[in-house]
């Protein structure tokens, strides 16, 4: 007597919908659209645009290394990172050493904990950028930004 072979299990098969039938899940918004833009990619774009205004009128800050850092301490700067117990910094200005270029650090997070708005966060950034240019440069901020401090 010969016995009956079981079929063969399915290949499992490619889910084109979930089980209710509404179709995949996916992104609420493509990537070009600013509701997927992140508020660190945000923030870069805020130093970035600063950076831009700032090196119309200054050529040189061609030859400067911008760079976001969360918080004071993690990043390029970490070897002297306890130089002010006092008070948590909002940027700061790295000399050219060991290959690297003359590089300003913007500090994302304590300068977000100082500002509600986006408005806000953008004059802030500036006003910080401005600042560690100035002191790179060797210059008062007035003279890097005549509108430094009246915005």
């Amino acid at each position: 007597m010969d016995r009956p072979v079981p079929p063969r299990p399915a290949e499992p098969r490619l889910r084109r919908r979930d089980r209710h039938g509404r179709g995949m899940r996916g992104p609420i918004a493509p990537p070009q659209v600013p509701l997927s833009v992140t508020r660190a990619d945000a923030f870069v774009d805020l130093v970035y645009d600063s950076r831009d205004r700032l090196e119309r009128r200054w050529p040189q800050l061609a030859q400067v290394d911008f760079l976001v850092v969360e918080v004071p301490g993690f990043g390029p700067d970490d070897a002297d990172a306890g130089a002010d117990e006092t008070s948590v910094p909002l940027g700061r200005v790295l000399p050219a050493a060991g290959g690297h270029r003359d590089r300003i650090v913007i500090y994302r997070r304590p300068v977000e904990i100082r500002t509600k708005s986006r408005d806000e966060r953008a004059l802030l950034v500036h006003e910080v950028v401005v600042e560690q240019v100035a002191d790179l440069l060797g210059l008062a901020p007035e003279s890097v930004d005549p509108r430094y401090g009246q915005e």
